[in-house]
């Protein structure tokens, strides 16, 4: 009996330093007034997107991974109603990108949930990388002169609602 309480406890020890290395150190790589990384995204089915690009535009960038359930409650209100308010404005772009996905993925995933808006791969998460070591999902806006000016993680009505505002102003 006392080795199964031993046994639990140990394994109660272990599932808490799993679950403690599985959540962000704290440290944020970007902080509001941080410029954008200079980032290139290549997608065999919406081309490439470069810095040149984005140079003068308010781009928000969202971290997803197609198995993340709040990256799927996300993704689903910017199908609803972030990309039919902004996909016509020529001042904002928005950059959707799947953290460790391939096009091919991307693209069966998206015939599954048949989103509008432009999903691009990071397969090796070099792009992820440049933003967060962990967590998803991530939303960070960046204002027409390309610094952050927005940044979230995880997912919330209440957050959701906050970000479009500040879209709302950045455009103005």
């Amino acid at each position: 009996m006392k080795s199964v309480r031993i046994w639990s406890l140990l394994c109660l020890i272990w599932m808490g330093v799993l679950a403690a290395s599985a959540q962000d150190t704290g440290k944020e790589k970007l902080k509001v007034g941080d410029a954008m990384p200079a980032i290139t995204l290549n997608s065999e089915v919406y081309g490439k997107v470069t810095p040149a690009d984005l140079k003068g535009k308010v781009v928000l960038v969202s971290l997803f991974a197609t198995w993340c359930g709040p990256c799927q409650l996300e993704l689903a209100e910017v199908q609803k109603t972030l990309w039919p308010k902004y996909k016509d404005c020529k001042d904002f772009k928005l950059l959707v990108i799947g953290r460790e996905h391939t096009d091919a993925e991307l693209k069966k995933y998206n015939e599954r949930k048949k989103f509008t808006f432009p999903l691009y791969p990071d397969p090796k998460r070099e792009v992820f990388s440049l933003f967060a070591d962990q967590t998803i999902p991530r939303a960070y806006l960046f204002g027409k002169d390309g610094k952050l000016i927005h940044a979230s993680i995880g997912y919330t009505k209440a957050e959701f609602e906050e970000l479009m505002k500040t879209i709302e102003t950045a455009l103005k």
